[in-house]
């Protein structure tokens, strides 16, 4: 279906007119956005539902993620050669080879897994070390201890995921992750809550049903590749104790694994200058932690949209790039960041007309919402320029710029965004709103630099053909 409606555009539409970049750009990135929108709908279930619990509860569990998410997302960047890989292959005819960029990630994904599980049991002594206080570093360490078992779980599921993207069965992850969604909505339901006979848990008890959940995403996903019909096509006709054997020489997967080098140390930045925004926030007390998950989780939600839009145009710069068409490779960069900021800017107003509202979303407690709201009003701000900038880091990533924009994401998130949002935050005593307001200068320095080194090159290429 998606490839020949994207032959029909190709045919209506003059190859570099706007209007056909802009349906093929909402086209690929359609598909993208809806998988990314059901993984990150397992955050927001979590985060609403304790935040009805609790206002506590809620602090404790955005605490307890803080530090889960680089031991997540940073694995997600060093296994996404799975995906290039496997489409690669597809694509040329070689399915054996998709199949092996799949079983070469197992091991690693199972082994980052662990690794991540290991950390997770030192939770509370790392949240001590960070300046948390002692009752909050012991419940978010007590979340921690119960997600780490988890996460070998979740990047096996992901590595499979991407496997399946690569040889264009989006759907079926689709169909996972709804799902995942729906036990995740009813184990909350008991775990947090205290149904069934059984106590209520509060963040402890979210915490359980994202390491079940988890599990049972790893058993359908990596099920489901090995009883598919055509699974001796892809050279998985296997044993189960095969499934986690690494295939041939280890220099093998050396390509796989480079491709991940800088998506991983890409994400991992981000990741952390972001992770230590929640330590800061932890250090203003559990009310402006608890705000400030609020409105992380809604940024995030929205920046669903910015990784689906990204995705695809680091798709269409790649292929204009490659066929040496440098006018498709700047109307395929400057459209997608056209579109992305149009978006954005939609969900901005929203979250300046509706702060309250949004906020009343994630919990009923009047003192909380007083301090989310103004966070979330002005977080409206900061989305067109963070999504801004991530969109033009996938387009340079689509033009093969791949260590630039891991650099300028480094300066101005680690370099610049942490010790402004410490100095106005904790110095200048300007509370959540500093933290914010830190975010909004970084995102605006990263999409300004980036947008500058698109453009160079663009003139770059332009000269050289």
């Amino acid at each position: 279906m998606s490839g020949d409606s994207g032959m029909t555009i190709d045919r209506a539409l003059p190859p570099g007119s706007l209007r056909a970049h802009v349906a093929e750009l909402l086209r690929l990135a359609t598909p993208v956005m809806v998988s990314r929108t059901g993984f990150m709908m397992l955050v927001l279930v979590d985060t609403l539902m304790v935040g009805h619990y609790g206002s506590e509860d809620l602090a404790h569990l955005g605490l307890g993620t803080a530090l889960v998410g680089p031991l997540l997302l940073i694995p997600l960047g060093l296994l996404m050669g799975t995906v290039v890989l496997a489409a690669a292959a597809k694509e040329g005819g070689k399915p054996v080879e998709a199949g092996l960029a799949w079983r070469r990630s197992l091991p690693q994904a199972l082994a980052l897994g662990l690794l991540g599980t290991a950390i997770c049991a030192l939770g509370e002594p790392l949240l001590r070390l960070s300046g948390q206080a002692p009752d909050l570093a012991a419940a978010g360490g007590a979340v921690m201890a119960i997600i780490g078992p988890g996460l070998p779980f979740v990047l096996l599921f992901i590595t499979t995921a991407f496997f399946l993207e690569g040889i264009r069965r989006p759907g079926v992850v689709a169909g996972i992750m709804v799902a995942g969604n729906l036990l995740n909505l009813g184990l909350n339901w008991v775990l947090v809550y205290g149904h069934m006979g059984l106590p209520a848990l509060g963040a402890e008890g979210s915490a359980w049903a994202t390491t079940l959940v988890r599990a049972a995403l790893a058993v359908m996903a990596v099920g489901y590749v090995l009883t598919m019909p055509d699974r001796r096509e892809y050279g998985l006709d296997l044993r189960p104790r095969d499934l986690l054997r690494y295939p041939g020489p280890w220099r093998d997967g050396a390509r796989q694994r480079r491709i991940g080098y800088a998506a991983g140390v890409g994400l991992g930045v981000e990741v952390v200058a972001f992770a230590t925004l929640n330590l800061f926030a932890g250090w203003l007390g559990a009310l402006p932690l608890a705000a400030f998950s609020i409105v992380m989780n809604l940024m995030t939600v929205v920046f669903m949209i910015a990784v689906g839009l990204g995705v695809a145009t680091a798709v269409r710069v790649g292929g204009a790039h490659g066929r040496g068409d440098t006018a498709g490779v700047a109307l395929a960069g400057w459209t997608g960041l056209a579109v992305n900021s149009v978006l954005m800017a939609a969900c901005g107003v929203a979250f300046g007309v509706a702060p309250g509202i949004l906020s009343s979303i994630y919990t009923a407690d009047p003192a909380l919402v007083a301090v989310a709201a103004p966070a979330v009003a002005f977080a409206g701000w900061i989305l067109v320029a963070d999504g801004g900038q991530g969109l033009l880091a996938n387009a340079l990533r689509g033009r093969l710029e791949t260590w630039v924009p891991t650099a300028i994401q480094a300066v101005s998130y680690l370099a610049v965004m942490v010790p402004l949002c410490w100095a106005l935050a904790l110095f200048l005593d300007r509370g959540v709103r500093g933290l914010m307001e830190g975010m909004l200068v970084a995102s605006l320095l990263s999409v300004g630099l980036l947008a500058w080194r698109f453009q160079l090159l663009v003139r770059r290429d332009q000269h050289m053909f």
